[in-house]
């Protein structure tokens, strides 16, 4: 467990080193233009979508090491033959390969996190994922802002490069480690396999609601970030660019420093519960973000609340980060955690290509509507947890009470509604 932690730091550390510098560095240092710099950050999500499905069946079928192993190669082929690219084919198709890549591991370290892990640690094994995913993303994105250059093209090459080296080094450390004995589906043929466990997936009522639920929370939280959210505090709040970087960074520090102090709380809540918290979290961090930027304070008192609302959203990601990972594990039949994980991450892509999308047209001409919009989005996560409640059988939704026992996992279990 502590060699997949490792692995999760390393790999965020490696997102976070070059990501935030991907536009810079293909419309201006390669001078390829804003529409293929946009071109890039499209193909990283087309990439993800593409190959989350058959990493799910892979995962499922081999185990998720060889697929962990596998991906960090093409990513790290992706990402030395992105410093190297002059044309925009080049950029694209190694934007292409680093994309796919990435997109791979969250699953296969997910999966490796539940055959790691038992009942009784795995809210907190993935509330350390979470921990050292912000600290590597936070870490690489300052260490990086330091290395490169915009009037040198060889400091995009060596951040690159290091970021290849990065993932090649992580295919060693992963290379050691021994998994426990999971069960695979390798006996039946490739087709009926997948076939099987896409009909058990949607059969699951559970699990469907909770990808329902993962799209609202994807695209109200992460979806703005860095498009709707950022674009609504330039134009209706006058945020400087110093301040949104100062927004990001409270983020960050809020998970680092809350995140274990959070754990404490919600490891003995109903996880349907701390989840529609978390809606009521962010419809606060909503009705900040309206007083930032149609207060019509001082500008001091705006940018004070534009930041707290990323600490805010911070909070509810701390929160979510023990709740939602091991859900999805125990509402996955034995042998198939690797496809819910798959599924649950090609959920999170669509929602980060479609929040972007919705949000940052909103945000930059209509104020008022966009935040009135996300306040009620919010307002639903917390419904729809709710709902999601009435479907979870008690182990799934409080684990707590089981910790004797082993938690029964998947449609296996009967769920116990409002009715009953």
């Amino acid at each position: 467990m502590r060699r997949i932690h490792v692995g999760n730091a390393l790999s965020a550390f490696g997102l976070g080193f070059t990501v935030p510098y991907l536009y810079v560095y293909v419309a201006q240092v390669r001078g390829l233009g804003a529409m293929t710099a946009g071109l890039v950050l499209a193909v990283f999500a087309v990439a993800a979508l593409i190959v989350l499905p058959f990493a799910g069946r892979a995962i499922v079928r081999r185990g998720p090491l060889p697929v962990l192993l596998a991906a960090l190669v093409l990513a790290a082929l992706g990402a030395l033959s992105l410093g190297l690219a002059g044309n925009a084919v080049a950029v694209l198709l190694s934007a292409a390969a680093l994309g796919a890549g990435q997109a791979v591991m969250q699953p296969a370290l997910a999966t490796m996190i539940v055959d790691c892990s038992s009942a009784d640690t795995r809210s907190r094994a993935f509330a350390t994922q979470f921990f050292l995913q912000n600290l590597g993303l936070g870490v690489g994105g300052l260490i990086g802002g330091h290395l490169v250059d915009t009037t040198r093209v060889s400091s995009f090459t060596l951040l690159f490069a290091i970021e290849a080296a990065m993932f090649l080094v992580l295919v060693v450390v992963m290379s050691t480690v021994r998994m426990p004995h999971s069960p695979r589906i390798e006996d039946a043929p490739a087709g009926s396999a997948a076939k099987g466990g896409w009909k058990r997936l949607l059969g699951n009522r559970a699990m469907v609601q909770l990808c329902v639920l993962g799209f609202v929370l994807f695209f109200a939280c992460y979806g703005q970030f860095e498009s709707g959210l950022s674009a609504y505090g330039v134009e209706a709040a006058g945020i400087s660019t110093s301040a949104l970087g100062t927004a990001l960074a409270a983020n960050t520090m809020m998970i680092v420093v809350a995140q274990f102090a959070v754990l404490k709380f919600v490891e003995r809540r109903r996880r349907s519960r701390v989840i529609a918290g978390v809606g009521l979290i962010w419809a606060v961090a909503w009705v900040t973000a309206g007083y930032a930027g149609l207060g019509h304070g001082s500008q001091e008192m705006a940018t004070a609340a534009f930041v707290s609302t990323y600490a805010l959203f911070g909070l509810g990601e701390a929160m979510l980060s023990p709740t939602v990972a091991p859900l999805v594990a125990d509402l996955a039949p034995e042998g198939l955690a690797g496809q819910y994980n798959s599924v649950f991450a090609l959920v999170k892509q669509l929602a980060l290509a479609v929040g972007p999308a919705v949000g940052g047209p909103l945000a930059a001409s209509l104020h008022g509507p966009y935040v009135v919009t996300f306040l009620l989005v919010s307002l639903g996560i917390s419904a729809l947890a709710i709902r999601l409640g009435r479907h979870l059988s008690p182990a799934q939704d409080r684990p707590w009470l089981y910790r004797s026992r082993v938690i029964a996992r998947g449609p296996s279990v009967e769920p116990v509604t409002a009715e009953a």
